[in-house]
């Protein structure tokens, strides 16, 4: 007995189709974005060192505020409405992890921003990868949702040895997340991490940003920048690229810092913690520097007793820390039902099989389970529920879009969405294109007007089609 796909009832379809027409012409989405460091310091006996950065949340979308309006219209007042959160460590079984309750204040930029400052992990806990769990809900006690981290590594301290690119573990590689603190005097009360505000870098005490942190070509001029893969080390030249607004800083010298000095000869690779300075590349010595709240740059003296040493002032050592950044996307714009939204799945791949007059798409991810469809654009697919990591579906015909492939002459791309029996909608990155490819008919030009006898020529088209995967193409 072969899978069994599952599809809606045609009557629920037809009106759950008409609603997500709607939505893809004005999708009132909900996002939850949770940044977080990559590792986390363990705490031994009293003391508590707080993870940092602090893990941060943001609530950003228009469905967010339509759902608010929906809740003081039923309640009649706006007390019911706010956004509550706790945050804390996934408990494995254990009741030692304490959770922090979220206040989230709405920036300029409409998005709400909330941040746990007080979470840490203690000797107690023996685990050595952990998530954090974050539970959102409206102040009138209804729940939104429960949200997971990235897995966190956790350590004792930061390693102090030389790292070896045979244990990456806490390595930093080129294209990865990195997130930038400063710390006058060690004082936990004066950090400030590098952040980006109206369009200039700043250092700031409340909010942190991750950077892309990209391996530069030195021969390159800075308006060309072709970037490299690998790990990087230190005495590499780099580009730090904001990653919600995209501005960047010119190219700079990464430096290992020892003793408030900057290492000119060491190019050991760069690990997880370590305290580190930008030269600007090109420079007299000119170094990224913090002032306050402002970012400028810091001329360093010569060591009088060592050549390949550069003086420092605090201001302008910092210390690295790999990030991660988890979205969980939805929209309650068609649900009939008050229950969670969670667990929200998450697409991370595609994988397209089959041939003979059926395609066959495998949705990769996770959090999947049975109550899910996809869609392509506003089609239902048969879907069969395989395991929380996968999904199964019958690519829709094209003439389910209303063309037909034997007069497709343009790539038709729709977006991937997944649909819970509710009406919830989970949209993703993903999108599906059917491509009217001719490249296997050698010297076939591409007719502007296909006569009425060439119904045999299509039909042999459609089967080649159909053999070679229909020629569909996936992208993120």
């Amino acid at each position: 007995m072969g899978p069994l796909f599952f599809r809606s009832n045609p009557y629920q379809t037809d009106l759950l189709r008409d609603g997500v027409r709607r939505y893809l012409q004005l999708p009132a989405d909900q996002t939850v974005l949770i940044l977080h460091a990559k590792v986390a310091q363990k705490s031994y006996g009293n003391e508590k060192r707080f993870f940092c950065p602090p893990p941060c949340v943001y609530l950003t979308g228009p469905g967010w505020k339509l759902k608010q309006e929906q809740i003081k219209a039923r309640d009649l007042g706006e007390a019911g409405s706010r956004v509550c959160g706790y945050m804390g460590l996934d408990s494995m079984g254990s009741s030692l992890t304490e959770t922090q309750k979220l206040s989230f204040e709405e920036q300029p930029d409409s998005k709400g921003f909330g941040c746990a400052k007080a979470l840490y992990i203690s000797d107690a806990d023996k685990r050595k990868h952990f998530r954090l769990v974050l539970k959102l809900f409206f102040s009138n006690g209804q729940e939104i949702g429960t949200f997971h981290s990235k897995l966190i590594k956790v350590i004792s301290k930061p390693s102090q040895k030389k790292q070896s690119l045979k244990n990456t573990d806490l390595c930093i590689s080129s294209g990865s997340k990195v997130s930038l603190f400063n710390r006058l005097r060690s004082q936990t009360v004066s950090t400030r991490y590098l952040s980006v505000e109206g369009g200039a870098f700043i250092a700031s005490a409340r909010q942190w940003a991750a950077f892309t942190l990209h391996l530069a070509d030195e021969r390159c001029a800075w308006s060309e920048f072709p970037l490299r893969e690998g790990y990087i080390r230190y005495g590499s030249v780099v580009q730090l690229i904001c990653t919600a607004t995209g501005v960047a800083l010119p190219p700079l010298i990464i430096r290992k810092v020892t003793k408030q000095c900057a290492m000119l000869d060491v190019d050991e690779p760069i690990s997880q913690l370590h305290k580190c300075a930008f030269q600007l590349q090109g420079s007299d010595r000119m170094y990224l520097c913090l002032s306050t709240e402002k970012v400028v740059q810091f001329q360093a003296s010569p060591c009088p007793k060592e050549a390949n040493r550069e003086l420092l002032n605090d201001g302008s050592c910092w210390t690295i820390i790999g990030t991660e950044t988890v979205e969980y996307t939805f929209s309650e714009s068609l649900a009939c039902a008050r229950e969670p939204v969670s667990p929200v799945p998450l697409i991370t791949a595609l994988q397209l099989t089959g041939g003979g007059d059926v395609a066959m798409l495998e949705v990769q991810g996770e959090y999947f389970h049975a109550h899910l469809k996809v869609w392509f654009g506003d089609v239902e697919a048969e879907t069969m529920y395989r395991s929380p990591k996968s999904l199964v579906c019958v690519v829709p015909d094209v003439s389910a879009f209303g063309s037909d492939w034997r007069w497709l002459r343009y790539p038709i791309t729709v977006p991937l969405l997944l649909i819970r029996d509710d009406g919830l909608i989970y949209s993703s990155s993903f999108t599906f294109t059917y491509t009217p490819e001719q490249s296997f008919l050698p010297g076939q030009p591409v007719l502007s007007d296909i006569p009425q006898d060439s119904d045999k020529l299509l039909d042999s088209i459609h089967q080649e089609f159909t053999r070679t995967n229909f020629h569909l193409f996936m992208q993120s």
